[in-house]
């Protein structure tokens, strides 16, 4: 039960800094209907991240299961926002077009880090609390 409601609180709390996040890039950027796209994705980062903690928390190990996780969600996300920057400096676009796409880049990146990183560190911080109130009981 334990680990469902710290993947239920984390869900919550990572989602809400990650919808932020992307609501004060939007009004930074002066962003339109596109931006719905952002929004989007943000939520569907929220969703696979916590399913992936939620299994993370289960392993046996779970603290350092908690760790690889969220380490390797990081570069996993990085990797592929870095692949989504060269897809647009390396198409057949000109600077102008390019330049329009940056903002929703940052709306695509910023938003999911910030997810990831709320999302790791509230469930690393429940599990060796969890496991700290075993060991003394």
């Amino acid at each position: 039960m334990r680990t469902f409601f710290t993947s239920l609180f984390a869900f919550i709390i990572s989602g809400f800094l990650g919808g932020l996040t992307a609501q004060e890039l939007a009004v930074a950027t002066g962003a339109e209907e596109e931006y719905v796209i952002v929004f989007m994705f943000s939520v569907l980062v929220t969703f696979v991240v916590t399913f992936v903690f939620f299994v993370a928390q289960l392993m046996n190990d779970p603290v350092a299961a908690v760790a690889r996780t969220g380490k390797w969600t990081l570069i996993v996300f990085v990797v592929l926002l870095a692949l989504l920057i060269a897809l647009i400096l390396y198409s057949d676009s000109s600077a102008a077009v390019v330049r329009k796409d940056m903002p929703m880049v940052a709306g695509l990146g910023l938003p999911g880090l910030v997810t990831i990183i709320v999302h790791w560190l509230f469930v690393r911080w429940r599990v060796q609390r969890g496991i700290a109130g075993i060991k003394a009981g």
